[in-house]
């Protein structure tokens, strides 16, 4: 039986200097779902404008279906201002309020998400409390909860993102995230590992992913530390890398993998999207078995 996944959050344009391209963290990861070969749905929202019609058109000539996303009457659809600096790394200006700021519970997205084997969230998303109470509405019927911790300055703090970890089954986190859960919930310890243990046992957290970068990543799993020293390419840019290493993540662990093999395939997706321009490039499930190196 095909294993079904909910991903709720953002659609957007992300505006390169070059152009624009569709993306959202959360849209990136139902698309990469997609793309791995799970059944995926995207809870959202897009504005009644140009811009959100070309995204709806977008998924829709990605085969991706767009019934749960809403059209909102008022607010725009989003865009997002990416800058790129010497080290390909991006940061992001993103406007406010939008259509996603607005998402609403409806009987179509509740049932999707109770006959969902998991849903996944972040934080971005829960800026605005409309939306954030969305989120917590539908987390009340979801099997497996998967949190991208997702931090985007200014649209978090330390009470938001305790509420949210502590709805977390499985947490995806980077470096920098870390560094910031640390110092705001007193985390003691003096390597990764340490630190993912306590905050595992803070809030109850079965099994949390720590990417690396370029370095890698390392997953904590039943209090045992899986690691992954990555795959070396040579970056096009980061944005959309660790959405596509969350969707492979998921997709591989739902169907049953090792951990090893799931962590590998999930680096590897990861680093081929880095070594693309853009959040969603072509590919199919073949790439766990391609030659990065």
């Amino acid at each position: 039986m095909q294993n079904k996944v909910i991903t709720i959050g953002e659609i957007l344009w992300d505006v390169f200097p070059e152009g624009k391209k569709a993306g959202g963290s959360s849209m990136n990861v139902a698309l990469n779902l997609h793309k791995q070969g799970m059944e995926s749905q995207f809870i959202s929202a897009v504005g009644n404008d140009e811009n959100g019609r070309a995204l709806l058109s977008f998924l829709t000539g990605n085969h991706f279906a767009t019934d749960l996303i809403q059209i909102h009457t008022e607010l725009p659809t989003s865009t997002v201002v990416v800058q790129l600096d010497e080290n390909h790394q991006a940061t992001y200006t993103i406007k406010k309020p939008v259509a996603w700021d607005d998402i609403k519970v409806t009987d179509d997205n509740t049932k999707a998400v109770k006959q969902a084997d998991a849903l996944v969230y972040c934080s971005l998303t829960c800026r605005e409390e409309k939306s954030r109470e969305a989120i917590l509405a539908l987390l009340e019927n979801a099997k497996i909860k998967i949190f991208d911790i997702n931090l985007r300055a200014p649209f978090y703090s330390k009470e938001l993102i305790g509420a949210l970890l502590a709805k977390a089954d499985i947490l995806k986190i980077n470096e920098d995230e870390l560094v910031w859960v640390q110092e705001s919930f007193g985390l003691t310890g003096n390597t990764d590992e340490q630190l993912l243990k306590q905050l595992s046992t803070q809030f109850d957290i079965g099994i949390i992913c720590l990417t690396l970068g370029d370095k890698g990543a390392c997953v904590l799993k039943e209090g045992k530390l899986f690691k992954h020293a990555g795959y070396k390419v040579q970056v096009a840019d980061t944005v959309g890398a660790g959405d596509a290493f969350l969707a492979t993540f998921i997709a591989c662990y739902l169907q049953g993998y090792p951990m090893e093999t799931t962590l590998d395939n999930a680096c590897k997706v990861g680093a081929f999207v880095a070594s693309q321009p853009g959040a969603n490039p072509e590919y199919n499930k073949k790439i766990y078995h391609m030659s990065l190196e």
